[in-house]
């Protein structure tokens, strides 16, 4: 595999995940619990779709094709985007997403706290740049897992069914792509393997202040980092490239 190929195919995965996180979120906007709640979800949007921004243009102008962020992100299909499954879940209710960030965030923060001392400096300074905002993430999703696990006996079972619902989802972010072992070979991107037990002593503190139970040990879907996708990304793109696809190179 050619090293400047796989750095650029990296970037487009964090990119998507981003993208995917953003446009999921922001389906919150007018929708939130609480004004303030609508207003903080819909900023945690804006940050991903930023961070998106960051990882599209280094990819693009590193790929050198003439394509640009917006090609990347309107103008692929389906089997292209590399996010994992857990971030196209529909938001069902506010413990989903509550849940479903949860198990994101705490990933996302050590994968690019490893991801701020790569050698590669275009992805370490994206990396240390969006470090401060991800840690925000995990503080607010945290936070909202033990308010809500810890809170009223209806709360609670919300939290429990979403994390039960969504626990499947979960092992795939750890799981080790051939891309990802190329790169972790070369010191680029982290060995996940490092990057597990991490992971997984933060999210048992967290379900634990939380009082919820930890799912037992379930099969985990997984394909997303390979382009193999669940029902819900035709309809995600669908939404988000709609005006793209009718009006190619639509300017504001």
């Amino acid at each position: 595999m050619d090293r400047k190929d796989a750095i650029v195919k990296y970037a487009l995965q964090m990119g998507d995940h981003a993208l995917v996180t953003g446009q999921r979120l922001s389906e919150w906007c007018g929708h939130g619990p609480v004004l303030e709640q609508d207003i903080a979800i819909t900023n945690i949007a804006l940050d991903h779709v930023g961070q998106t921004r960051s990882w599209y243009q280094f990819a693009a102008e590193l790929e050198g094709k003439g394509r640009t962020e917006d090609d990347l992100a309107y103008m692929r299909t389906e089997p292209e985007y590399r996010n994992v499954l857990l971030l196209e879940q529909p938001n069902t209710d506010w413990a989903h997403t509550i849940v479903r960030q949860f198990l994101y965030d705490v990933f996302n923060y050590y994968l690019h706290e490893n991801l701020a001392h790569s050698p590669e400096e275009g992805i370490a300074a994206i990396a240390r740049k969006s470090l401060k905002e991800i840690t925000y993430h995990l503080r607010y999703s945290s936070e909202w897992m033990i308010r809500l696990g810890d809170g009223t006996e209806l709360s609670r079972q919300k939290m429990q069914t979403a994390l039960d619902n969504l626990w499947m989802f979960s092992g795939e972010l750890t799981q080790m792509t051939p891309l990802e072992e190329f790169l972790a070979t070369l010191g680029i991107a982290p060995d996940l393997a490092a990057i597990k037990p991490l992971y997984d002593e933060k999210v048992d503190e967290i379900i634990g202040e939380a009082t919820l139970k930890k799912p037992g040990t379930t099969f985990m879907q997984s394909g997303g980092k390979l382009g193999r996708h669940t029902e819900y990304m035709g309809f995600i793109l669908a939404e988000m490239q709609s005006l793209q696809r009718q009006l190619p190179g639509l300017k504001w």
